[in-house]
């Protein structure tokens, strides 16, 4: 009679990470230490405020009227007519409802999805550092090479001598993004025609990451990768609801491209998420009707970009230029405070529990950690808040 077999315990295969390198996200970490210490969370970029009741007043209708099951794949018809309609009236390009516009699950999903569409495996992907931290993992993913290619310290302007340098036969696509994502920094017409002139004679698509594009200050306009006929027709354009609405937890954006590109992006959209929550899709169409909300955005966060600002200029922060979005980001190098000559990381975390504001260090853009002194607030908050910021900040 032969024995039993012994019983074997549970065992869990080995895992070779797709990632290796990713850890938990900057915003992550100080939103969790900001929440544990108490302090003023200016680092993650989001708003403390609600949005315009009308907006989930209409999220409700569409509930109540029986949208609750699934939309179209490329999103409800009646929003995608909506983006065109505004992309039209701002930019000046039509774009098809049918073939050119999907409504996505957030931008973060919309850039995924595009990189996905686009690269493979051995296609090199300009990044412009500091750069949002999802788009280097998204390359990976999809089997890219990373090219990183740093913006001019400082003043964070695009450096085309050193973007024309990184180009080469390989390259399968450059990302765009403004206004620009930590510094503030806005292009303008001459940067997109610098662009097209590097780009015109290549096979190089271009992602633009425009999610802030109704924060653009001090009279200037936002000049969209859809408004150079040139770029566009070689060009992703990705936007966000969240951001313009302030409803950054319902994660909907949307992306624009040529039909050709959005054919492409499609078939990859359709097995990640496939589509997005419908009644919020008929809810923002509604909304949408009304362009004042977004018309107004650049007045009402230059109000309080101008209430932040003032309150830090009694500081020694040393201001950086902001001319867009909703992020502000300062030098700390002159503090009177010993803790000024430790890197950015350490000190966004003394800074969080031993001052009770919480910023985000801008060397977490960067792949090489570059360290210049510099962190980034984000000024999404309601006025009281801010102010409490400023209170704190104010002893240094």
């Amino acid at each position: 009679m032969n024995a039993p077999i012994a019983p074997q315990p549970p065992r869990t295969p080995a895992l070779t990470s797709r990632l290796p390198h990713v850890g938990t996200t900057i915003f992550t970490v100080m939103s969790t230490l900001a929440q544990e210490t108490g302090a003023v969370n200016l680092g993650q970029g989001f708003p403390d405020f609600d949005c315009d009741p009308r907006l989930p007043q209409a999220v409700t209708a569409a509930m109540q009227a029986g949208h609750n099951q699934y939309p179209p794949m490329a999103g409800v018809p009646a929003l995608r007519e909506g983006i065109a309609r505004k992309v039209e009236a701002l930019y000046g390009r039509r774009y098809d409802p049918g073939t050119e516009i999907t409504v996505t699950a957030g931008a973060t999903q919309a850039i995924l999805t595009a990189i996905l569409a686009l690269v493979h495996p051995g296609d090199e992907v300009i990044v412009l550092e500091p750069c949002y931290d999802s788009y280097v993992p998204n390359i990976e993913l999809a089997g890219g090479t990373v090219v990183r290619v740093p913006l001019v310290p400082g003043t964070f302007r695009p450096d085309f001598d050193r973007l024309a340098a990184a180009l080469s036969p390989r390259t399968r696509a450059i990302l765009i993004n403004t206004p620009h994502n930590p510094s503030g920094t806005v292009w303008g017409a001459g940067d997109l025609q610098r662009l097209y002139d590097l780009v015109a004679s290549t096979d190089v698509w271009l992602i633009g990451d425009e999610v802030y594009e109704h924060m653009v200050y001090d009279g200037q306009t936002h000049q969209s990768l859809a408004t150079h006929p040139g770029l566009a027709a070689r060009a992703l354009i990705v936007s966000s609801f969240g951001k313009t609405y302030h409803v950054t937890g319902w994660k909907v954006g949307y992306v624009l491209a040529p039909a050709a590109m959005m054919a492409e992006f499609r078939k990859v959209h359709q097995f990640n998420v496939f589509t997005v929550n419908t009644p919020m899709q008929h809810g923002l169409a509604a909304y949408l009707a009304d362009p004042a909300p977004y018309l107004g955005l650049s007045a009402f966060y230059q109000a309080k970009r101008d209430r932040f600002r003032a309150g830090l200029a009694r500081t020694r922060f040393r201001l950086l230029p902001c001319e867009g979005t909703y992020f502000q980001c300062v030098d700390y190098s002159a503090l009177a405070v010993p803790e000024r000559d430790l890197p950015e990381a350490a000190f966004c975390e003394w800074l969080t529990r031993e001052v009770g504001v919480a910023a985000i260090p801008l060397s977490a853009f960067y792949g090489d950690g570059f360290d210049q002194r510099v962190v980034r607030f984000c000024f999404a908050k309601r006025d009281a808040t801010l102010d409490t910021a400023l209170e704190r900040l104010a002893r240094l």
